[in-house]
C-alpha cells in the first residue's frame, strides 16, 4: 500500500480575509471517516526489553529532562534544547546558514543570492524566501540550481578536544580555524546541513533523522543500530570532516574495535553488545552531544561527557521554575540546578548491573562513566517520548465534535484528504508515513517498510515506505536515505533488493501497490528521499523542508500547487504524486487555515506540562553582522550574543495577545 508526499507547512498568525468558501463535498461525517483518528489513539512506542536497563521510569524521565536542558553537556555551552527551544525545533535567524557539505561533491562555499549576500553571522529576512530554485544565467542550464545553502542550527565553534576536567563545565579543547564559519578569519559557531524538526511527537518515529541514521535499534553507544555494533569501523575522531561529509552523519563512538556497554556480573565486568526496540529516539539523543557541528569539540567521547557531567550539579548554571513539571521537586533553594546528582539519577533509575562495578574499565573509566551513552540515550528517549502534541481542534473533531473545526477548516481538511493528495504522506494520527506504527514489524495492521510503486517516471521501482523525494532540491545535492553509512546502505529497499542485509524490517510484497516478490536487483529508487515529518504543530516550526528554504505555509503549498521546483532532475526518484494541483485561491487559503490552526496543541504554544522546561542560554548569532565581527579577548572565536530563554513551570505562560512562541527572527505574520 502506498504511502507518500511530504506537506510540512506554516508559521505565524494568519490574517484572516472574508470571502465565500467553496461548497463542500464532504459531509462532516465523511471527512471524520476519511480522517486519521485521534492521536490519542495511538500507544506510545517503548521498548520491549526496557525493563532490562530502566527500574523507574520516572526517575529516568527527570534524569532524561535535565540532561536535554543542560547547558553543561556541550563542548562550549551547547544543550540538546540550544537547537530544540521553541516547539521542540529552532527559529533563530541569525548565523543559521549552512552550506551544501552533503552534496555530491561536497560544496563548501556559501550561495550569493540573498538580498544582503548570506554567509556567516547573516540575519536572515523575509524577502529571502522561499530561497531561489534556479539562478538567471546561463540561460538555459538545466544544471543552474540556484540557492543551495541550508538553513539550519548553530552549534559549537571548530575546536579539537583535549580532557575534561572533574568540576568545569567546560571542555579543554584547542581552537582550530574554520575555514568555512568565519568572519573576516574571525570563526564562528557552526552550522549543521540540515534544517532542524522538532522533538515533540517524534517517539511515534520508527526512525529518525531527515535521513532515518537514528536507528530503530538502539546499540547503546552511537546511532548506527547493528551496524554501530560492527567492529572495527573508523575512530570518529581521525574522520576529516572537510573532506569526508559521511563522519558528520555518523557522529558516535567508534574508538573501539569491539563497541558495546558493560555488564556487571558476580562482581566483574564484561563488555557486551545490546539490542533495544522501539529506541530510535536514543539513538538519535547519542549523536549530537559528539558531533563537532552539535555540541562537541571534535574528538571527545561520551565517557568523557559521563566524567565531566557526574562531577557537575544537574543544571548548575540555569534556573529551574518551582513548578516544573519534572524538575520541580528536585529544584534548589536557590533556584539554579537540582539537589539531586546525575549519579544519584542514575542510580534510582537504572539497574545496579550497569552502574555499580566499584573498579575501572578497560583502565581508564568508571562503569557508569564509560555507559554514560546508555543512561544518556534512553534517558532522553523516555522524556521525550512525555512530549506528544495530542490536544488539538482535529483530535476532537476526529472524536467527534463537529464545532471543533470552522468551516475553512473543514475545507482544507478536505483539501488535505483529496485534491492535495497530502495524506498519502501525511497519514494516520501521527500526520506522517514514517511512523512505528506503519514501519515497524507488527503482526498486523501495520503498512511496509519497503513498497513498490510507479515513481514519478512512470516505471515501478521499491522505495523506502515513509521516505520520498519530492524535488526541494535536486537529488545530487543530498541523497538522505539512499546514501551509504558504515559500510551499509541507509536504505531498507536498497539492502533488500541489493544486500547486504543489517537492519531488522518487515514487508509483505503482496500488499505492494505493484504486488510481487522483490527480484535481485531490480530497481530501488530512494535517492534524495527524506522521512516524511509529522505536520501537528506545524505553524510553530518554521523554516520548512530539510533544507529550510521555505518560510511560511503559503510558501509551502504554493512549491506543491506548482508540482515541486526540480521534477526534471529528480524524475527517477521523485514521488508520483509531485505534479501541478491547480488549487484555487480559497482552496489553498483554507488549506493553510487547517494546518496552521486544526493542527496545533496550544499546551506547546504556551509551554504547559509536559512542554515546560528550565532556563536556558542560546547563542544567537555575533556582533556585529556578517561582514564584521568581535573577537574581545582574542581567542579567534567571535563573541556570542546570548539570548535567555525563561524557565517555564508546569501552568505555562499566558496565552493571551502571544505570537507563535518568542519570536526571535521571523517575522508572525508572513502568513
Amino acid at each position: 500500500m502506498k504511502n507518500k508526499h511530504i506537506l510540512i507547512l506554516g508559521f505565524g498568525t494568519l490574517l484572516l480575509l472574508v470571502f465565500p468558501l467553496t461548497s463542500f463535498a464532504m459531509t462532516d461525517a465523511e471527512l471524520r471517516a476519511a480522517a486519521p483518528a485521534a492521536l490519542s489513539t495511538v500507544p506510545i512506542p517503548t521498548p520491549s526489553n526496557l525493563g532490562d536497563f530502566v527500574i523507574d521510569e520516572n526517575m529516568a524521565i527527570v534524569l532524561g529532562k535535565a540532561l536535554f536542558w543542560d547547558m553543561q553537556a556541550g563542548s562550549d555551552g551547547q544543550a540538546c534544547a540550544s537547537c530544540h527551544f521553541h516547539a521542540g525545533a529552532d527559529n533563530r535567524a541569525k548565523n543559521q546558514l549552512s552550506t551544501g557539505f552533503l552534496s555530491t561533491p561536497p560544496d563548501f562555499t556559501f550561495g550569493v543570492t540573498h538580498p544582503g549576500g548570506g554567509g556567516p553571522n547573516y540575519t536572515l529576512a523575509a524577502g529571502d524566501f522561499p530561497f531561489p530554485a534556479f539562478d538567471s544565467s546561463p540561460p538555459g542550464d538545466p544544471f543552474n540550481v540556484g540557492l543551495n545553502d541550508i538553513v539550519s542550527s548553530m552549534g559549537v565553534f571548530k575546536a579539537d578536544f583535549n580532557s575534561v576536567t572533574r568540576g568545569c563545565f567546560e571542555d579543554n579543547c584547542t581552537v582550530i580555524p574554520d575555514p568555512v564559519w568565519n568572519v573576516n578569519g574571525i570563526n564562528v559557531r557552526r552550522i549543521e546541513p540540515r534544517n532542524t524538526p522538532t522533538v515533540i511527537n517524534s517517539v511515534f518515529n520508527h526512525r529518525n533523522f531527515w535521513d532515518g541514521r537514528a536507528n530503530n535499534i538502539f546499540n547503546g553507544v552511537n546511532p548506527l543500530g547493528k551496524r554501530g555494533n560492527l567492529p572495527g569501523p573508523p575512530a570518529l575522531a581521525a574522520m576529516d570532516m572537510e573532506s569526508d561529509a559521511e563522519a558528520y552523519l555518523m557522529a558516535g563512538d567508534f574508538s573501539s574495535d569491539f563497541p558495546g556497554v558493560w555488564l556487571m556480573t558476580s562482581g566483574n565486568v564484561e563488555k557486551v553488545q545490546i539490542e533495544i526496540d522501539n529506541a530510535s529516539l536514543a539513538s538519535q539523543a547519542v549523536g549530537p552531544p559528539l558531533s563537532e557541528f552539535e555540541m562537541s569539540c571534535a574528538g571527545r567521547n561520551f565517557p568523557d561527557i559521563g566524567r565531566k557531567m557526574l562531577s557537575l550539579k544537574a543544571l548548575a548554571k540555569q534556573k529551574v521554575h518551582p513548578e516544573d513539571s519534572k524538575l520541580g521537586g528536585f529544584r534548589s533553594i536557590t533556584g539554579y540546578g537540582l539537589t539531586i546528582s546525575y549519579e544519584d539519577l542514575i542510580r534510582k533509575a537504572f539497574h545496579k548491573k550497569w552502574w555499580g562495578y566499584e573498579g575501572l574499565v578497560d583502565g581508564e573509566f568508571a562503569q557508569i562513566e564509560a555507559n554514560f551513552s546508555l543512561f544518556w540515550g534512553l534517558a532522553i528517549q523516555l522524556y521525550e517520548a512525555t512530549l506528544v502534541a495530542d490536544r488539538t481542534a482535529f483530535d476532537r473533531f476526529a472524536q467527534g465534535n463537529d464545532n471543533a473545526l470552522n468551516a475553512r477548516q473543514k475545507l482544507g481538511l478536505e483539501m488535505f484528504l483529496t485534491k492535495g493528495k497530502c495524506i498519502n504522506c501525511h497519514a494516520g494520527p501521527e500526520f506522517t508515513g514514517a511512523s512505528v506504527r506503519q514501519r515497524a514489524c507488527q503482526p498486523d495492521g501495520n503498512e511496509e517498510a519497503i513498497e513498490r510503486m510507479l515513481m514519478g517516471d512512470n516505471n515501478p521501482a521499491v522505495y523506502d515506505g515513509g521516505f520520498y523525494n519530492i524535488g526541494v532540491r535536486p537529488t545530487f545535492e543530498d541523497l538522505a536515505v539512499g546514501a551509504d553509512l558504515a559500510g551499509f546502505p541507509l536504505s531498507f529497499s536498497r539492502q533488500e533488493v541489493n544486500g547486504p542485509k543489517i537492519d531488522d524490517f518487515c514487508f509483505n510484497p503482496d500488499n505492494f501497490e505493484i504486488p510481487g516478490p522483490i527480484v535481485p536487483g531490480e530497481r530501488v529508487a530512494v535517492d534524495g528521499a527524506f522521512k516524511v515529518p509529522t505536520v501537528r504543530n506545524v505553524q510553530l516550526t518554521a523554516p520548512y523542508f530539510h533544507n529550510g528554504g521555505h518560510a511560511t505555509l503559503t510558501q509551502v503549498v504554493e512549491f506543491y500547487d506548482r508540482g515541486g521546483d526540480f521534477p526534471d532532475l529528480n524524475r527517477e526518484n521523485l514521488d508520483p504524486d509531485i505534479q501541478p494541483i491547480g488549487f484555487s485561491r480559497e482552496e489553498e487559503r483554507a488549506l493553510v487555515a487547517f494546518m496552521k490552526w486544526a493542527l496545533t496543541d496550544w499546551r506547546v504554544n504556551t509551554e504547559r506540562a509536559p512542554f515546560d522546561h528550565p532556563e536556558l542560554l542560546v547563542p544567537n548569532g555575533h556582533p556585529i553582522d556578517e561582514t564584521e565581527v568581535i573577537d574581545s579577548d582574542g581567542d579567534g572565536n567571535a563573541d556570542d550574543d546570548w539570548l535567555r530563554i525563561p524557565e517555564v513551570g508546569r501552568n505555562g505562560r499566558p496565552a493571551e495577545g502571544l505570537p507563535p512562541l518568542r519570536t526571535v527572527g521571523f517575522e508572525t505574520n508572513l502568513d
